[in-house]
């Protein structure tokens, strides 16, 4: 039996094409291990999103290439993003990699190891992504209790920064009885917090049902099984319906948390990404939300040194985020992606003020989530309980308000063992600059 060690960079939404190829090799009878020094087979889920998730996808390659010399590697994989968009250059810069998979073809992954082994020099397969199968059987890695599940591949928004739709597709939504299927095999597996994601979760169903259907496919959802954390990842401003916000305002199970990427607030530099929706929209939905649902989190991303942005630009956008006082805050510098239409664009800016621009951004946000996180001491909230630090003697968990991998944590105290995966009750005494800290209930 071969041993597989699998290293899955970049989103969750490719971490779920890891999962699913993870099954695909179980089920093949090979063993997956977390050492990398004892895998015959290492395979490197990549990302290709920007300049430094390529980076970090080459280095990770390299360094997962040194185990041919320095543990019992026979094989090195390269699969996932940077896999679809370089795969040719892969197969002539790197020749310690054996295999190249683009993302339309993570379903040949047990026929790539298999040609390998009986003596296949090469092999490299880069299926039509926009037919590629959609969902399918898992083995799960996320902490035990919490899952993804990825309601649509692709992406129509065409933003002239994002590469995206190049190398991931047009948007293919799932069927709502194959999602609901999924999920109840999830429920039935232990999974109580289910997040839905998708490159944009609030277009779901455009394609397939000629309308928005992301509120009806949580209903199907909440009336199908019984999970009690429903969580929505990557939903764009321009998309939030009244239907959207008032399943939101009446479902107890879909979590008071909306994931709104709003990536800037100055019209002209919302006009030249190509963002659907002015700064008006932006404005009219965040006050929309908020009056509807008081107790809601809102999370979003800002993008800082696009062509063009001004220093009227960026001021206005640090006012926005004074003023919005979003709960969840990331920003990223602006990265100039081959084949994407700003790539080309007048007024690149340096990246010594992209990074100064972003600096300011976060400590500007910093005072935001310092000012929220002191408005919970005191208080009682659910917690999902993650892990155990056993060295602090310290769990770890999650509120409503933490989404997994990218928000807080919850450092807790507990006089009784607390089982993972499961909710308790913590009093918040203390925080940190993104965390909180507390302790459960007597």
């Amino acid at each position: 039996m071969k041993k597989i060690g699998f290293i899955s960079l970049g989103c969750v939404k490719n971490l779920v094409d890891t999962e699913t190829m993870l099954k695909s090799l179980t089920d093949a009878g090979y063993e997956i291990t977390a050492d990398e020094k004892a895998a015959d087979v290492i395979v490197v889920n990549t990302c290709g999103f920007i300049e430094s998730a390529k980076r970090e996808s080459i280095d990770t390659i390299l360094e997962a290439a040194a185990q041919k010399t320095e543990g019992n590697c026979r094989f090195l994989i390269a699969t996932g993003c940077l896999a679809e968009r370089y795969g040719e250059d892969i197969v002539k810069e790197f020749p310690e990699v054996d295999a190249v998979l683009g993302v339309g073809s993570i379903d040949k992954i047990v026929e790539a190891v298999k040609q390998l082994e009986k003596g296949e020099k090469r092999y490299f397969s880069r299926c039509d992504k926009n037919a590629s199968p959609l969902g399918g059987e898992r083995v799960l890695t996320t902490p035990k209790g919490s899952a993804y599940l990825k309601i649509a591949e692709g992406c129509d928004n065409r933003c002239t920064y994002c590469a995206i739709p190049l190398i991931r597709g047009k948007l293919r939504s799932r069927p709502i009885e194959d999602i609901v299927a999924e999920a109840k095999k999830l429920e039935t597996a232990g999974v109580v917090e289910l997040n839905l994601i998708a490159q944009d979760t609030s277009r779901y169903g455009l394609d397939l049902y000629g309308e928005y259907k992301l509120a009806e496919l949580v209903r199907a959802v909440t009336k199908e099984t019984n999970i009690p954390w429903i969580r929505l990842l990557y939903c764009y401003p321009d998309k939030i319906t009244d239907e959207l916000i008032s399943e939101m305002k009446n479902n107890p199970r879909l979590l008071h948390y909306l994931d709104l990427p709003i990536q800037h607030i100055a019209d002209p530099v919302l006009t030249a990404m190509n963002r659907h929706g002015g700064s008006r929209l932006i404005r009219d939905v965040v006050k929309k939300v908020r009056r509807e649902i008081p107790d809601v989190v809102l999370r979003t991303t800002a993008m800082v040194g696009f062509p063009g942005e001004t220093e009227r630009d960026f001021e206005e956008l640090c006012a926005f985020v004074k003023e919005a006082k979003f709960e969840r805050f990331g920003a990223f510098t602006y990265s100039a992606e081959e084949d994407t239409e700003a790539a080309t664009m007048q007024g690149q800016i340096d990246e010594q003020i992209k990074q100064d621009r972003y600096d300011i951004l976060m400590q500007t946000q910093l005072t935001v989530s310092e000012d929220y996180n002191k408005s919970k001491i005191g208080k009682t909230f659910t917690v999902f309980v993650e892990d155990y630090d056993e060295e602090g003697e310290t769990y770890v968990g999650r509120t409503y308000a933490d989404a997994p991998d990218v928000d807080g944590k919850v450092y807790f105290s507990s006089e009784n063992p607390l089982a993972l995966g499961t909710f308790t009750q913590v009093i918040i005494t203390d925080c940190a600059d993104y965390d909180l800290i507390g302790r459960t209930e007597e």
